[in-house]
């Protein structure tokens, strides 16, 4: 007997200075925009395996920023982050400029990543879609061969596994 083959979990695309990232979830739009938009969700979930949110500042509104630092299992590397959001539509869409930052919350303003992130509803699922934008091609090829993609992959592993958990506790 053959098994059914399972759909790839994520699925990518590079145009130009664009990456597309989209993978559906088997959870409410709603409750995946939730766990996007509150730090008592993301400290759980987000970053690739081996990280872990020690700092998480969310001021969820237009022209807000999410402000956090990843920690690697090693407790020695850290990562800054900083994503000031430009346009949020509940629960349909989070638009935001990404940047690495320091401590501080201090940017290059220069080195902006836009993305845009859209909830859909698929049957009771979501499909989320992440559309970055980079400032040039070189510059998403860059990222792209430090990882990019797999720890978007990792990270979303992680979002489907704390989905699951809250929905069934």
């Amino acid at each position: 007997m053959f098994k059914k083959k399972e759909a790839p979990a994520l699925k990518s695309k590079i145009k130009g200075n664009v990456l597309l990232v989209e993978r559906v979830f088997d959870a409410p739009r709603e409750l995946v925009f939730q766990a996007y938009s509150e730090a008592e969700h993301l400290v759980k979930w987000w970053g690739p395996a081996g990280w872990s949110l020690k700092a998480c500042n969310v001021d969820f509104r237009a022209g807000g920023a999410w402000h956090y630092c990843l920690e690697a299992s090693d407790e020695q590397t850290r990562s800054w982050g900083k994503s000031v959001y430009r346009d949020i539509s509940v629960p349909d869409k989070i638009v935001y400029g990404d940047y690495v930052s320091d401590e501080d919350g201090s940017v290059n303003e220069d080195r902006v990543i836009i993305v845009t992130l859209a909830f859909a509803e698929e049957k009771g699922k979501t499909k989320l879609i992440n559309r970055a934008e980079f400032v040039s091609s070189g510059a998403l090829k860059r990222t792209v061969e430090l990882g990019l993609v797999g720890g978007i992959s990792q990270t979303w592993d992680r979002l489907a596994q704390y989905l699951r958990g809250i929905q069934t506790s």
